[in-house]
């Protein structure tokens, strides 16, 4: 499936555009803080019903404007359109629609346009605490499988709800506290097993990409960690059940998951380098769009790549670049502060390309010429 035309009004800086699209690669060429990233982030909220941000959807809504839209026309792999929209009013309820119906649920809409974003941001994976990689892991996952996303949303609750009596100045009552751990051992048990499964998996692609960039000059390695590994989930969360009472919250479950990062069998983040860090976290990104591509028999993610040189010595964004360009990838959306080297990589390739540059907001098209 590819991106073929995009309306937006009023998100973020970019009061207004229509745009129309390359089906393989589309760059954005403008400064920092230009709006290069709020049209990929644009891009992002289509296919997610969000921003990558985390943002309130408020917040999405250009200053001094009462509401925002999208409409974006797809075609997916047989040739035939499908329409998505999305918008929504200060102080409203979003609405998202597939082909002019709204969606009762927003967990439906998930997959319908499978996408990888890869951005500045995405330094946090290593610097950043495990809420940050264990969103790495839902986001792939509730786009090929929406019985994780009920198992999540189903944990979630009883975490809440669990949390909540611990908190209570009366002594919680033992039999309702004991259903909502029986919910969170089940609902977590199955989290727990798809998150493993997806890690087995992702980590020889991960590491196959990390080969082909760095050319072989470092190794890496993911470790999924999890209380589901110390035994019977329901038997972890019940055994410190005084603990959690004292601290008021729980303080066992896969809501503490997390994903480590190694290099040379060490922390990346005690350990890398800049262009390491980098490294790693682009060769994470492609992985999931090779696992996403597999798992949906040959579905190819649209692929946004933003500022994704910077910190890279030339050898390693040649790689990526080669990479990127090979048939084995989709639609791409990249975004450089410079034209020059934007002209390098383009010089290089026989990609068919549309150039856009991007100024306070506006977007414009630049008629493709000879790099």
């Amino acid at each position: 499936m590819f991106l073929d035309k995009l309306s937006i009004l009023n998100y973020k800086n970019i009061a207004e555009a229509q745009l129309a699209f390359s089906q393989k690669l589309n760059c954005f060429i403008g400064h920092n803080g230009e709006g290069k990233t709020n049209l990929l982030d644009a891009v992002y909220y289509l296919s997610f019903c969000r921003s990558s941000c985390s943002v309130p959807d408020s917040q999405v809504i250009r200053h001094g404007c009462d509401f925002f839209m999208l409409d974006a026309r797809y075609v997916n792999d047989s040739g035939e359109d499908e329409n998505v929209a999305c918008g929504m009013k200060r102080g409203s309820k979003k609405h998202f629609k597939r082909n002019k119906k709204e969606y009762k649920r927003l967990s439906g809409h998930i997959g319908l346009v499978p996408l990888i974003f890869v951005s500045p941001s995405d330094a946090v994976l290593i610097e950043g605490g495990s809420e940050e990689r264990r969103r790495l892991m839902d986001v792939v996952i509730s786009q090929y499988d929406m019985a994780y996303i009920d198992s999540l949303n189903r944990y979630n609750k009883a975490l809440q709800q669990r949390n909540s009596l611990l908190r209570a100045e009366d002594e919680p009552d033992a039999d309702l506290l004991g259903l909502w751990e029986e919910q969170m051992a089940a609902e977590g048990e199955k989290v727990y097993r798809k998150r493993e499964a997806f890690v087995g998996e992702l980590e020889p692609l991960f590491q196959r990409f990390y080969r082909d960039i760095s050319q072989e000059k470092e190794t890496v390695s993911l470790r999924y960690v999890s209380h589901c590994q110390r035994g019977p989930l329901l038997d972890v969360i019940r055994r410190d059940r005084h603990k959690d009472r004292a601290v008021g919250y729980s303080l066992h479950g896969v809501h503490r998951d997390d994903l480590e990062m190694l290099i040379g069998g060490y922390p990346i983040r005690r350990e890398g380098s800049q262009g390491q860090n980098k490294t790693f976290v682009v060769s994470l990104k492609l992985a999931q769009f090779e696992f996403l591509k597999d798992i949906r028999r040959g579905v190819r993610p649209i692929l946004l790549l933003d500022d994704v040189f910077d910190k890279l010595d030339a050898r390693r964004v040649e790689q990526i670049v080669r990479i990127v360009g090979g048939d084995g990838f989709g639609q791409i959306f990249l975004t450089d502060t410079n034209r020059e080297h934007l002209d390098r990589i383009l010089g290089g390739s026989c990609l068919d390309y549309k150039l856009f540059y991007v100024e306070n907001g506006e977007i414009m098209q630049k008629e493709a010429d000879n790099v």
